[in-house]
């Protein structure tokens, strides 16, 4: 499976930004989504996920900031960043997956594509 996340940048503290996976609709149709971080120095950690039914589940310190969606044509998934903070800055990737493989993340999932570098400035 392709991924390609895109869209990040740097922003100051407020800002926002929106990420985009883009991928086969096939691809999306048929699993789960979901968008990780990694921060300098720590581990991987999910972010938000997105069912084939639209369902979602975020972090909760992203809860009512962050907000995963699906394109129209739904080949893209986005991530949408709002009052980003310092705290945010990370390399963010998305996969794919069953959600119980999504939860564990490197545990469960060994390929990881390119992810997309976010920093937020104070």
């Amino acid at each position: 499976v392709q991924l390609q996340a895109s869209g990040g940048g740097e922003v100051q503290a407020g800002g926002s930004l929106r990420l985009a996976c883009r991928a086969s609709r096939d691809i999306f149709d048929s699993t789960v989504v979901g968008w990780y971080r990694q921060p300098p120095g720590k581990q991987r950690e999910l972010v938000a996920t997105l069912t084939q039914g639209d369902s979602t589940n975020y972090l909760n310190s992203v809860k009512g900031r962050f907000t995963i969606s699906r394109s129209r044509t739904k080949d893209t998934v986005y991530l949408q960043m709002n009052n980003l903070q310092p705290e945010d800055t990370a390399v963010y990737y998305c996969n794919v997956g069953r959600y119980s493989d999504l939860v564990k993340g490197d545990d469960a999932i060994h390929y990881w594509g390119k992810g997309t570098q976010v920093t937020v400035s104070s």
